[in-house]
């Protein structure tokens, strides 16, 4: 796979995600896909996304900064968008905050098989100093 195709891929699953198109998780994720070290299989990473817009109903996950080098990207995703409750332990409550997460993705067999994530928190807590 090149650099290019992955990385088309990965814009296709971003879409994806935007989309709110969990029937089509399944083309982009790997039945075996790791998160931070968490063994989550599909379900439970489309579990954890589902989670995460009904805490978010408003999320769009924006690309910033994308590496390909197959197997893997380094992306750095961009999040404008006002939790309806507790975030990442945060009483945000409705507020509109601004982010950044970091993910480094390997792929499997054409699809993300290892995500490791990492979100700015600390933009979070200056942005409700």
């Amino acid at each position: 796979m090149t650099k290019s195709d992955l990385a088309d891929i990965y814009r296709d699953y971003i879409a994806c995600l935007n989309r709110q198109d969990w029937p089509a998780l399944g083309r982009f994720v790997h039945d075996d896909v790791v998160h931070n070290a968490r063994g989550l299989g599909l379900p439970g990473y489309r579990a954890m996304l589902e989670r995460d817009f009904r805490e978010i109903p408003d999320l769009n996950f924006n690309i910033a900064l994308l590496i390909s080098d197959p197997p893997r990207i380094a992306c750095r995703l961009k999040f404008d968008c006002t939790p309806v409750g507790k975030f990442l332990g945060l009483d945000v409550n409705g507020r509109r905050v601004s982010f950044c997460e970091n993910v480094f993705y390997e792929f499997r067999d054409g699809k993300i098989w290892q995500v490791w994530s990492v979100i700015d928190k600390a933009a979070i807590e200056a942005r409700l100093g």
